[in-house]
């Protein structure tokens, strides 16, 4: 079996219990090398083989997968943050289904939780945002027509852009375009959760000038929202006024 195992947001010790403990017990550790903190290879027991997917195919990180099956050994394809966002995963177990070979995902924190906690911030604020949107801006790989930028800024909730820091002149453009005003709050969180952890706090209009100031050309997450700024409604749920399954409220 091949094991799928997310590895967080980038502090070694943000991968799971599960994740950790598979990454001690591989004979084969392919990790993606560019993203990955190299820190989370120090559980790898002695004698693991370790291949780093930045420099490898789709075929051959897969031939690797299927080499590690045939010779009877555990194998850990380690991917960044959360294997289902942006983790080009669902090609690997297409391939793996073709060749009869069995696979699991273990989940792990995805960056954009990471960010939020850079941020000491909430995404889903009451009267302010109750939703989430995780797109990327379009560069040299496209996006379908129906989730183009500026048609995902026009529902005006929270949105967090992967991929997206060299490209922020046209994101910037396409955010104001969806209708983004230019001092809506914005955030730059650079590589959330690793020791080198950077946030710079900015707005719509003034991503591209911080950003060039502050030298981040990848490795970031881009923020926007009014849930960075101060104002929001209190919780129902914690309301003394509020009754609900477990707790009747007052009218105090």
């Amino acid at each position: 079996m091949i094991h799928f195992v997310g590895a967080g947001s980038g502090a070694a010790d943000l991968i799971t219990v599960r994740g950790a403990k598979m990454l001690g017990e591989a004979d084969v550790i392919i990790y993606a090398g560019s993203l990955v903190n190299p820190a989370l290879l120090d559980y790898a027991k002695e004698g693991c083989e370790i291949h780093n997917s930045a420099h490898m195919t789709l075929e051959q990180v897969v031939a690797v997968e299927r080499a590690a099956e045939e010779a009877g050994k555990m194998c850990v394809r380690l991917h960044t943050g959360d294997p289902c966002l942006y983790g080009a995963h669902r090609e690997q177990m297409d391939l793996l289904d073709e060749a009869g070979i069995e696979y699991e995902v273990v989940p792990g924190v995805s960056s954009f939780c990471g960010a939020a906690a850079a941020l000491k911030a909430e995404y889903t604020l009451p009267n302010v945002s109750q939703s989430v949107i995780i797109t990327r801006m379009e560069g040299r790989t496209p996006v379908p027509d129906g989730e183009k930028l500026r048609l995902m800024a026009s529902h005006g909730c929270t949105m967090v852009l992967f991929l997206s820091t060299s490209l922020l002149d046209g994101a910037v453009e396409e955010l104001l375009a969806g209708g983004y005003s230019p001092d809506t709050p914005a955030a730059i969180v650079y590589k959330a959760t690793w020791p080198d952890e950077k946030v710079w706090r900015c707005t719509v209009g003034t991503l591209v000038e911080t950003a060039r100031e502050a030298g981040v050309k990848n490795t970031a997450l881009i923020t926007i929202g009014g849930f960075l700024g101060d104002a929001y409604d209190r919780s129902k749920l914690y309301d003394p006024a509020f009754t609900h399954m477990f707790r009747k409220g007052t009218d105090e």
